[in-house]
């Protein structure tokens, strides 16, 4: 896992792209991948191997350079779709890949073993050594829309191939149908048919893959062996199919390629390779592309300057920036064209189009992240996603390429466009999102539409709460009453969402109602419930049907069941209702047993005398552990805002001690991401809790302050303005906590600050301590942000 650096950043500059470890979430699940890919790029090439993402730190064989990846996501996909992989030595019958026999072009009997030692990954850059087929070094280097590979054989060998595999995506088989030609003697072009995310609704991805030299042979393979001269195949649903090119590795050891894909057709994904892949009709060196990737990934991440990190913080830091600048990635080819939900082409114009909208996890901290620092591409997603509207009737959940996966459950888009309206990516689109997203509230997808929207929604707007019913039929993976309990809260708290765009944009009567509706929390809220090893009384709970509480069949239902809730269970969703801290306070029987309650959750006992031990002991159980547990739940999203509720309950320094705890997990390793990164969710939250911020409360603008884990922290917001974060004494890895703090030299004495404030850039200071103050800054009840739907007026605040 070494760095190699290339020499591009500006003398006055670190190297940061050389700082990116992209091994970091390679293990336990992070479900990241190693290898190259451009900022929100269209095209990545990294290893595939045996795992069901794609790949895994310690899978023991690549079994190919796939070319479509998604960065930590939670089920398997496509996992790389086009497989390439370099290798020696004989193709024909009874050599050692025998034409007679199709299993000899199954990549998991040809995949190469390999080795660590040296290996590379960094932003835009990944390098490895296959140590079968006598040692062949890889490399891969990626633009947005094109990629380059360089493989090196051994000395001595006079003839390698390149096995070009469309017949296998993953581990699970997920091509439907692929068709491969030979064109001349320096290119291939194929098109694959996949199934998406999960196993779900299929689709097409072109590619075009071009060779710096010509090939001295070639041949296709499919379900009756190989066919050594033979340029074109065609094959149906998981059957073999492929290409194999031979050169003359005595004339020269190294084969390079450029590659590209396309959503469209076959000819977006050469116009794609011509415009990003060549440079007057000739097709760029690796190294030129290589040069070009560092350059656009030191750019990138010269954006956020930290001061006062080790090595080992900055190499994480970085790296979640990495992740995070990852995705929606880049839809539209370079002439502007994409494919739109409903199946036909559009062109997007002086913008580009974004595709994989994984909304249940990016609506919680990667969102506001990017409308943060990226605000044009802020603007570019919520424009997609508004055209997903246009092209497919209704508002996405979880858009994968071209059509709806219904993948998680809750309304995820309406907190997602209501925050990127208050944080300005909307203007001049304010009432087409507002109706959107008033339709998707209001309402529910025809019968004949591939959205579920809120699926639950006939008996919420009936009666407050979706009911918990698993025997309704699903059109999807997820649906609503599958998870009444989780999908109530997170209906509630997205109508609170919208009650604040209403309310500004002059829509008085929606705004009453959504506001009311963002109360709806307590529809589900069971006061007779009870804890048993706890004590602790009052949580949510399912209702089924006829409208009374969910009962397990041992009549004993206790708040640790995931019956109802989605990835977790009542313990950590009961934390979801941001939106009214006060009143969820008084449900808990007031503001101390609402914090004793938050002791227990977080083990804050544990936590002080052994921060990293405790989360690895008392938080963590294992990266898809979401069930039967009353903890924190770091994995996943549902209670990822969870550590600023004591903020919001005027004990901020116990939000520090819980933030420092966390930030343990985040590593210079491969198993350094807690669970699933989510396309970048996990690494956002990192991000935002090292910087002091947090935005906890969807559709209010309002970002959260807490002790920052580095001394000084600069972030370009775009058009000039720099907001800098200074915390002397911090950047030594120590819990330290908010003594004081101020905002361009006035005092901060609030716990928060406003878009309005941030977006302008300034100067953030904090004084820090590294004991808890006996007078805490923020325990004043005037310090608090008052709640955003209080179902009770006399508890705005405390």
């Amino acid at each position: 896992m070494g760095a190699l650096s290339t020499g591009v950043a500006r003398a006055d500059e670190p190297d940061r792209a050389a700082l990116v470890n992209t091994f970091i979430g390679t293990k336990d699940d992070g479900n990241t991948f190693p290898g190259a890919s451009a900022p929100f790029g269209k095209i990545q090439v990294s290893p595939i191997g045996s795992h069901y993402s794609g790949w895994r730190y310690d899978d023991p064989k690549i079994r190919g350079f796939g070319h479509s990846f998604i960065s930590g996501a939670g089920c398997w996909e496509q996992g790389g779709q086009v497989s390439v992989l370099p290798v020696t030595g004989t193709i024909g019958p009874g050599g050692d890949f025998d034409t007679r026999n199709p299993k000899a072009f199954d990549h998991r009997e040809y995949g190469a073993r390999y080795t660590h030692e040296g290996e590379v990954g960094q932003a835009g850059y990944y390098r490895v050594r296959l140590t079968d087929y006598g040692g062949i070094d890889a490399e891969a280097t990626a633009g947005v829309r094109a990629a380059a590979e360089r493989y090196t054989f051994p000395a001595g060998v006079r003839q390698g191939h390149v096995l070009v595999n469309v017949g296998q995506a993953n581990e699970r088989h997920a091509v439907i149908g692929s068709a491969i030609e030979i064109v001349g003697d320096r290119t291939v072009e194929s098109r694959v048919t996949t199934k998406s995310f999960c196993g779900g609704h299929q689709y097409t991805t072109w590619f075009r893959l071009e060779f710096d030299r010509p090939f001295q042979a070639h041949g296709v393979w499919g379900e009756a062996g190989g066919l050594p001269g033979a340029r074109h195949n065609m094959e149906g649903e998981a059957k073999p199919n492929g290409a194999w090119l031979s050169f003359d590795t005595a004339a020269g050891r190294a084969v390079t390629l450029v590659s590209a894909i396309s959503h469209v057709d076959a000819e977006g994904a050469r116009n794609n390779l011509r415009s990003e892949g060549m440079d007057d009709g000739r097709l760029l060196g690796f190294d030129a592309m290589h040069e070009r990737a560092t350059r656009t990934w030191n750019e990138e991440l010269a954006s956020v300057r930290v001061t006062g990190a080790s090595d080992d913080d900055a190499t994480v830091f970085y790296t979640a920036l990495y992740h995070a600048l990852l995705q929606p990635m880049t839809g539209s080819d370079a002439d502007g064209r994409y494919r739109g939900y409903d199946n036909r082409i559009h062109r997007a114009d002086g913008w580009t189009y974004h595709e994989y909208l994984s909304l249940w996890d990016t609506y919680r901290s990667q969102n506001q992240l990017l409308a943060l620092l990226r605000p044009r591409q802020a603007r570019d997603i919520a424009r997609s996603v508004l055209a997903v509207h246009e092209q497919g009737g209704w508002l996405p959940r979880w858009g994968y390429a071209n059509f709806e996966t219904n993948i998680m459950t809750g309304d995820p888009v309406t907190p997602f466009l209501v925050d990127l309206w208050r944080l300005g990516a909307l203007e001049g689109r304010e009432s087409q999102a507002y109706a959107a997203l008033r339709e998707n509230a209001f309402g529910e997808p025809p019968l004949n539409s591939r959205h579920a929207g809120r699926s639950g929604n006939a008996r919420y707007l009936a009666d407050g709460f979706v009911q918990y019913d698993r025997t309704v039929p699903s059109k999807g993976m997820d649906v609503d009453p599958h998870h009444g309990g989780s999908a109530t809260l997170e209906y509630a708290l997205a109508d609170c969402s919208l009650a604040q765009m209403a309310k500004a944009l002059g829509k008085p009567e929606d705004a009453r109602v959504l506001l009311q509706r963002g109360g709806n929390w307590r529809k589900v809220w069971d006061p007779d419930v009870r804890d048993a090893e706890t004590g602790f009384t009052g949580f949510p709970r399912p209702r089924i049907d006829d409208g009374s509480w969910y009962q397990p069949a041992d009549d004993h239902y206790s708040p640790r069941s995931h019956h109802g809730f989605h990835e977790g269970t009542a313990w950590q969703y009961q934390w979801l209702v941001q939106q009214d801290v006060p009143g969820l306070a008084q449900a808990m029987h007031g503001r101390e047993q609402a914090l004793r309650r938050l002791d227990a959750f977080f083990a804050i006992d544990a936590l002080r005398a052994d921060p990293a031990a405790a989360a690895r002991k008392d938080w963590v159980v294992g990266p898809y552990s979401y069930y039967n547990q009353f903890r924190y739940n770091p994995n996943n999203e549902p209670d990822l805002h969870a550590p600023w509720i004591y903020t919001l309950l005027g004990e901020p320094a116990k939000t520090a001690t819980v933030v420092h705890a966390a930030q343990t997990l985040f590593t210079n390793a491969p198993n350094g991401v807690t669970g699933n990164d989510d396309l970048g969710t996990m690494s956002a939250w990192y991000l935002f809790s090292a910087l002091g911020l947090y935005p906890v409360t969807p559709g209010t603008g309002q970002f959260v302050l807490h002790a920052p884990r580095f001394e000084r922290v600069e972030l370009d917001l775009g058009e000039g303005r720099t907001l800098r974060i200074q915390a002397p004494g911090a950047g030594d890895g120590k819990l330290r906590f908010v003594a004081s703090a101020s905002f361009d030299g006035q005092p901060q004495s609030r716990v928060w600050l406003d878009w309005e404030q941030l977006r302008e850039g300034g100067e953030l200071a904090f004084s820090l301590t590294g004991d808890a103050p006996a007078a805490a800054w923020g325990a004043r009840a005037e310090d608090l942000p008052p709640a955003a739907c209080a179902t009770d007026p006399d508890t705005l605040r405390w």
